[in-house]
């Protein structure tokens, strides 16, 4: 893979989309409205005052972990044991360094903040389990009244599910950004399945599954069922087809597809190439995006 710097001269324009994860509840999208358009934002200041596209990505996810209206840090689903447990990976796309945690357990608010710290230490890409949480302890992540993560709706998700068994989505909220060097980062985060057995890793720990970046092609972030996602590698084979498509929109759907007749599930995912055109699809009847470049007044948030 070349790398950013090999690349014909083109301009590279900014720009960053935010997604909330597929298969939310379309009765709620107001409210999704709102914590995608401030997520957005909060990864677009980091870029329009020159910041980084890792920076920026991970300013987004933060603000979205910490948004109860969504499945990631605040918000979690609970597993079967009435615990949170966390999923995250971050990535930089000029040399393919990466940093992951999975089954956090939840006394920490803001797993893509761990993810990012384990790309920094250069040593290790997926920390699992109470070793992900030595390793935040190690290196100051704050932690939190493990209460304070839990809310009144994913209470009631629980009981309902304790009461009728089912598989129900659980929704992941990730992040991709170009920056004016033409970095790309992604970064995915998500509290998993609901009534997950606790241990469960899905897509958004695994690197070339739930994330990916590569400067050269573009960056993806996945949500949907994390099994089926997993089965097609789907973050990494979305960029291929962005290669040979170059047309954001249309990757992405090819993307969706496989998923959908390959992986056998449901989901969807958010791209941006090398030039900063974004793009998107789902096969759920809802999955909240964001989107925000200089060509913009105000952030896009199209559903």
């Amino acid at each position: 893979m070349s790398s950013s710097a090999e690349r014909a001269p083109a301009i590279r324009v900014p720009a960053i989309v935010v997604h909330g994860g597929a298969g939310a509840d379309p009765s709620q999208a107001p409210e999704f409205r709102q914590g995608v358009r401030a997520a957005v934002l909060a990864g677009w200041r980091v870029l329009a005052a020159g910041g980084g596209a890792l920076d920026a990505v991970e300013g987004a996810v933060r603000a979205l972990e910490d948004d109860p209206r969504f499945n990631a840090g605040r918000g979690s689903v609970l597993t079967r044991d009435g615990t949170i447990e966390t999923d995250a990976s971050i990535m930089e796309g000029d040399r393919l360094q990466c940093g992951a945690v999975a089954a956090l357990p939840g006394i920490v608010a803001n797993p893509v903040a761990v993810a990012r710290k384990v790309l920094e230490s250069r040593q290790h890409v997926l920390l699992v389990a109470h070793g992900a949480l030595a390793f935040a302890r190690s290196v100051g992540i704050p932690e939190c009244d493990p209460a304070s993560l839990v809310t009144d709706r994913q209470r009631k998700r629980h009981a309902e599910l304790a009461r009728t068994p089912t598989s129900p989505g659980g929704g992941t909220v990730g992040a991709v950004a170009l920056d004016r060097s033409g970095t790309i980062a992604a970064a995915t985060s998500t509290g998993g399945t609901p009534g997950k057995l606790p241990g469960r890793v899905g897509d958004s720990a695994l690197i070339g599954c739930g994330t990916y970046a590569d400067s050269s092609l573009g960056g993806v972030s996945c949500t949907g069922d994390g099994e089926a996602i997993i089965r097609v590698v789907l973050g990494h084979r979305a960029l291929r087809y962005l290669k040979d498509a170059d047309d954001p929109d249309y990757a992405a759907k090819v993307a969706v597809d496989l998923l959908v007749e390959e992986g056998v599930g449901q989901g969807g995912l958010i791209l941006i190439d090398w030039r900063g055109r974004p793009g998107y699809a789902t096969s759920t009847r809802l999955m909240p995006v964001a989107i925000m470049s200089p060509a913009l007044d105000e952030p896009r948030v199209p559903f």
